[in-house]
């Protein structure tokens, strides 16, 4: 099938690997950061120019890092916002990130459709800060003149597509970026224009929905494009993950995803029901405290890194001696409790050593993990092996206590690119279904990630033990903090 390349342009650099159309071996791949300040941002850090994103994806693909590559798939952050005029031109820089200028604009639009399970029902997610159709709200609130000018809406893997095959009058995205704009269902497949109008105050054309395996187009020097994606999904189909597999990722906060049949419709609001690359679903759970609950404790302990504090954890036991850390440093998501704080139960005089409380807070937090997994599980979301991502998934706390707490085989991969690998795959397929090689209803068979195997074993009841201990302090500290 010869070689393909995939791109990931993220919210700091452009990644690209040129991959074996075949196996999905890494031939070769080529980096750069974007620009440090970019072009038209008037120095707001939630403002991006995207010709940023060009700049750095022409220096990432250079010294024919491209040469005989036949189809490519983008990868792009999710959540960037670009709204363009009747003529292609950006009206405005590009909204990027969790943009904290849009919180309000989250709320009123929560409030004008009638609450959060009238959104849950609608599109299968309730509007946050980073959602398009959020920064839209705001966009008419704060830019109302920019807001009239804007007749077509893109995110960055879309603008990215457009722009490398010519900047076409067909414009394209996929399920599993259209599923992340607060605009369009994952239950239906559907847009839902009358949000848009909500959200702006008028009509505005948006892009059409491509099949997983569909070419958005090719370009004249005959290189295929498939249909890209946001970079979560894209990292799904990179790590190659199936039904009965859920990925447990650990940043500052922390989420909590898995592939299933069908869009989950959640009236609290918890999941996130988003589509994935492949023509399943990917529904999220998100908490908003995960790595920074290690950062804390190991600030509190005096420790200069998440090593010390990990083998400080180590000199403990499962239980942490009865000292239990329910982690909601920054209020909480899962459950939802905003205005919260921290708790720390089970002080005696034998579980006040420094040991211990490094353990309850590597317990803690995935425990709080665990809450999230859970949140799915009880929706019938089957979970069978649990892939870990983050740098603090190499730490040997969280890989001594991960298995037993989840409840199931933990994998860990080797650290790679995964969102790039997986807009490669994505390339791929798009180009041995027009080939005619493979079928379009399922994506390659790579070969799948290099990976630590991780197995609860005898620790299993040990660890439900543990478990059980800080699911009675959530309960005696927020009472049925889970019922909707």
């Amino acid at each position: 099938m010869g070689i393909v390349a995939g791109l990931d342009s993220s919210p700091d650099f452009t990644r690209i690997v040129v991959c074996d159309a075949e196996t999905g071996a890494v031939l070769r791949q080529g980096y750069a950061p974007h620009p440090v300040e970019s072009p038209d941002s008037g120095g707001r850090p939630s403002d991006v120019d995207p010709q940023a994103w060009l700049l750095s994806l022409g220096e990432a693909a250079g010294g024919g890092l491209l040469e005989g590559v036949q189809a490519i798939g983008v990868s792009s952050q999710q959540n960037a916002l670009v709204p363009l005029d009747a003529q292609g031109n950006t009206v405005r820089p590009a909204m990027v990130g969790g943009d904290k200028r849009a919180q309000v604009a989250a709320a009123d639009l929560i409030e004008a459709l009638g609450g959060r399970e009238a959104w849950a029902q609608a599109v299968g997610c309730v509007p946050q800060a980073a959602q398009p159709v959020t920064k839209l709200r705001w966009l008419a609130k704060t830019e109302p003149e920019a807001a009239l000018r804007t007749a077509v809406l893109m995110q960055a893997h879309d603008w990215l597509v457009w722009q490398l095959l010519g900047r076409p009058v067909r414009r394209t995205t996929d399920r599993g970026g259209a599923s992340g704009t607060g605009y369009w269902s994952a239950a239906t497949g559907g847009y839902r224009p009358d949000l848009v109008e909500l959200a702006l105050g008028h009509q505005v054309m948006l892009p059409e929905v491509i099949g997983p395996s569909d070419a958005a187009g090719t370009t004249p020097e005959g290189l295929l494009i498939s249909a890209g994606t946001g970079e979560t999904m894209a990292a799904a189909l990179g790590l190659g993950l199936g039904m009965g597999d859920a990925v447990v990722s650990l940043g500052a906060s922390g989420s909590v995803m898995a592939i299933h049949p069908e869009a989950l419709v959640d009236q609290s609001g918890m999941i996130t029901s988003l589509a994935d690359a492949t023509g399943m679903h990917l529904p999220v759970v998100t908490t908003l405290n995960a790595v920074r609950t290690l950062r804390g404790a190991a600030e509190l302990l005096g420790l200069p890194d998440l090593e010390g504090l990990s083998d400080l954890a180590m000199k403990s036991t499962p239980g942490s001696h009865g000292l239990v850390m329910l982690p909601y440093l920054e209020g909480e998501r899962t459950p939802n409790l905003p205005h919260t704080a921290g708790t720390l139960a089970g002080l005696r005089r034998e579980s006040m050593k420094p040991e211990h409380f490094a353990r309850a807070a590597f317990e803690g937090m995935l425990c709080g993990l665990a809450d999230a997994l859970d949140v799915l599980r009880g929706r019938g979301v089957e979970v069978r092996r649990i892939f870990l991502l983050g740098a603090a998934a190499e730490l040997p706390a969280v890989q001594a206590a991960a298995p037993s707490l989840f409840g199931a085989q933990v994998v860990v991969p080797q650290p790679a690119d995964y969102a790039a690998i997986g807009a490669a795959r994505q390339a791929a397929w798009a180009l041995g279904a027009k080939q005619g090689t493979l079928d379009p209803r399922n994506p390659p068979a790579w070969q799948g990630a290099a990976a630590q195997v991780l197995e609860p074993g005898d620790q299993l009841a040990v660890g439900q033990a543990v478990r059980q201990q800080y699911v009675s302090v959530r309960e005696q500290t927020h009472p049925g903090a889970f019922r909707a």
